[in-house]
């Protein structure tokens, strides 16, 4: 069974924004898409667990940006997943 979990990053100026991934260290734990919700304005990151053994894990997905007052944007990351009561 997987876990799924999202975040929405809106662009907080006038101009539009451009999200590129950068860095991503959770590549045995988790998988991720980047969808583009309104053009240059809106966008969600989807988290997936990878199906497995019970894991407590942490760390970052960066992406860099267009804006020059914001290069690079960290999503920290934090997850314990245990296995559940068979009944």
């Amino acid at each position: 069974m997987s876990i799924q979990k999202s975040v929405e990053i809106k662009a907080g100026l006038e101009r539009p924004l451009t999200l590129t991934p950068h860095q991503f260290n959770l590549e045995n734990q988790l998988t991720y898409t980047l969808e583009e919700l309104e053009k240059g304005k809106r966008f969600r990151i989807v988290f997936q667990s990878i199906p497995g053994r019970p894991q407590t894990y942490q760390g970052y997905l960066k992406l860099k940006t267009n804006y020059p007052e914001r290069p690079l944007i960290t999503i920290r990351i934090r997850g314990r997943i245990h296995r559940g009561k068979q009944g």
